[in-house]
């Protein structure tokens, strides 16, 4: 067998209906619409629509809020930087930061920033830069020799 004579199986592909290509086709004329009405034109997206019955998302009630203003922060656990730090991706001499993490392929894709917890062991002594963390983050960094500097957040009511 050679490459100018591969082929798909007989029945393998099936052809494709050219409607609306003459009355003899099977498919002429309405194109298998069916007669008249708006879904019989083209450029017809009715999503949704029930029949003039209340759809479904209208007879939901609505709940809950949604703050544009949340802040929304890449969890990292001590249990992933000691991961990180085995592996040799991280160096416990310099401090972790944002741009560290994000080199060393602890994070990907910086949020508004990173938050610390303390799922997982810590051993190594370091000192990380972070704008979030739990207490029990703090303690187990602490308790290893390590310091975790938590960056002051910017209000806005504060300045007026």
């Amino acid at each position: 067998m050679r490459l100018n004579e591969l082929r798909d199986n007989d029945g393998a592909v099936r052809e494709r209906t050219r409607v609306g290509r003459g009355i003899g086709s099977g498919k002429g004329k309405t194109g298998g619409r069916g007669q008249k009405g708006q879904k019989s034109r083209s450029g017809v997206a009715i999503k949704g629509f029930e029949g003039g019955q209340m759809p479904l998302h209208r007879r939901l009630p609505k709940r809950g809020f949604n703050n544009i203003f949340r802040k929304h922060y890449n969890a990292v656990n001590i249990g992933r930087l000691q991961a990180a730090i085995d592996a040799g991706k991280l160096d416990t001499k310099e401090t972790i930061t944002l741009d560290v993490l994000r080199n060393a392929g602890v994070i990907t894709r910086p949020r508004d920033g990173v938050r610390l917890l303390a799922k997982g062991e810590l051993s190594a002594k370091l000192t990380i830069e972070v704008d979030g963390a739990s207490k029990a983050a703090v303690a187990a960094v602490e308790k290893a020799g390590g310091k975790v500097i938590v960056k002051e957040v910017k209000e806005e009511a504060a300045a007026e």
